[in-house]
C-alpha cells in the first residue's frame, strides 16, 4: 500500500515509467529531461538543451510548489562532459538564483535515454509549508 504521505504527479502514471514527480513529507523529487512542448526532444545546441531543462524544471518546481530557491540537491547528467559542461553550467549561473547555491553534482555519462539527449537533471526541493499543506 503506497503512503498516505507520498504523492505522485500525476496520480495514476498508466503504463508510463515515471511519475512526472513525487512528493514526500514536504520534500519534491524531480527528474528532467530536454522536451520542447510534445514531448520532443529539444533541437539545436547543448546550451538550447540546458535552456529547456530548466523550462522544464521550473514548470515542474511549480507544480510542486516550489522553485528554484528551494532546490537542495542538485544532479546533472551530461554526455562528453568535457563538451557539455561548460554550455550547461553558463545556463546553469544565469538561471539559478544567486547566492542559493544547492549542493550540486555533475556526472559524466556514456549515453542518455535517447539518442541525441545530451543533459539530463534531477533534483531534490523543499515544498514550502503553505503548499505541503496542500
Amino acid at each position: 500500500m503506497a503512503s498516505s504521505r507520498l504523492t505522485r504527479t500525476p496520480a495514476d502514471t498508466g503504463d508510463a515509467l515515471s511519475a512526472q514527480f513525487t512528493t514526500l513529507d514536504g520534500v519534491a523529487y524531480i527528474t528532467v529531461i530536454p522536451t520542447v512542448a510534445g514531448g520532443a526532444l529539444a533541437p539545436g545546441t547543448d546550451s538550447d538543451q540546458a535552456e529547456a531543462i530548466f523550462d522544464n524544471l521550473e514548470r515542474k518546481l511549480a507544480a510542486a510548489g516550489a522553485s528554484l530557491a528551494d532546490i537542495a540537491q542538485f544532479t546533472v547528467y551530461l554526455c562528453d562532459i568535457a563538451d557539455t559542461l561548460a554550455p550547461f553550467n553558463a545556463v546553469y549561473a544565469r538561471r539559478m538564483p544567486r547566492g542559493l547555491a544547492p549542493m550540486r553534482c555533475a556526472v559524466g555519462v556514456a549515453a542518455l535515454a535517447r539518442p541525441a539527449m545530451r543533459v539530463e537533471v534531477s533534483v531534490v526541493a523543499a515544498v514550502p509549508r503553505a503548499a505541503a499543506a496542500e
